[in-house]
């Protein structure tokens, strides 16, 4: 390479996804700082494959592993429902060992919104999951035993992965808008298979709340737990935090 200057990323974040999953790439790709690139491990952990989190542990870690060797700066298990699925202890110890394991930090997409609630100060949450009742009372359970208090909650109970992801913004943004409650410190939409995250700045300034996601917590958490305190202020609030 002599008389060229290698071309070195700012930061490499890892991202493992469902296989059903099709909102995480294309959102992060177009909302990451242009110096910091994203790179992305599939496993199969819902629908057909869902199973519980110490049977999909050895398939997390080997995407974990494989991510690695792409030199990522930090890992995330970019999934809600399969990170909230065995409990906050549980949660912490899958991070653990990704963390062990890669050498690096690790996140998951239920940490990412722990850490951003705890950056934003919010205790009382409006919560607005993609599921039927089953999965969103799961994830229920998880925030609850977080310490949070939801003071409204909605399961939107929309039809599996293809309905996830191809259901309009407009959506998110006119059901949210429907749950206001001046008492919640923030609202959070649950999924990370879903267009929330594109009427966030909307939401927030309609609400006077911030407003949380799954796709925009994990960059968040990941940029900074990379080092970087990047305010990419389509992302809302949170970035300012």
């Amino acid at each position: 390479m002599s008389g060229f200057d290698p071309i070195v990323p700012r930061a490499r974040l890892g991202f493992i996804i469902p296989s059903s999953n099709r909102m995480v790439e294309p959102q992060l790709q177009h909302y990451c700082p242009n110096d910091v690139v994203p790179h992305f491990n599939r496993i199969g952990m819902t629908n057909r494959h869902r199973a519980p989190l110490d049977e999909l542990t050895p398939h997390i870690l080997l995407a974990a592993e494989l991510l690695g060797d792409a030199k990522c700066d930090v890992t995330v298990l970019q999934c809600t429902g399969t990170s909230m699925s065995g409990g906050v202890e549980k949660e912490r110890d899958i991070i653990s060992e990704i963390e062990e394991l890669t050498g690096k930090p690790a996140a998951s997409a239920a940490s990412s919104l722990m850490d951003a609630f705890d950056a934003l100060e919010a205790k009382k949450l409006v919560f607005i999951s993609e599921t039927p009742q089953e999965g969103h009372d799961r994830k229920l359970e998880f925030l609850r035993e977080a310490g949070l208090e939801i003071v409204s909650d909605k399961a939107m109970g929309l039809g599996g992965s293809d309905a996830y992801c191809s259901t309009p913004p407009e959506y998110w943004f006119e059901n949210t808008r429907a749950m206001r409650n001046d008492d919640a410190d923030a609202y959070f939409i649950s999924c990370a298979n879903i267009r929330s995250v594109e009427v966030i700045p909307a939401l927030e300034s309609e609400l006077d709340r911030p407003v949380i996601t799954s796709n925009q917590a994990a960059l968040w958490s990941a940029l900074r737990l990379a080092g970087h305190r990047d305010n990419i202020t389509a992302l809302g609030r949170l970035f300012a935090e």
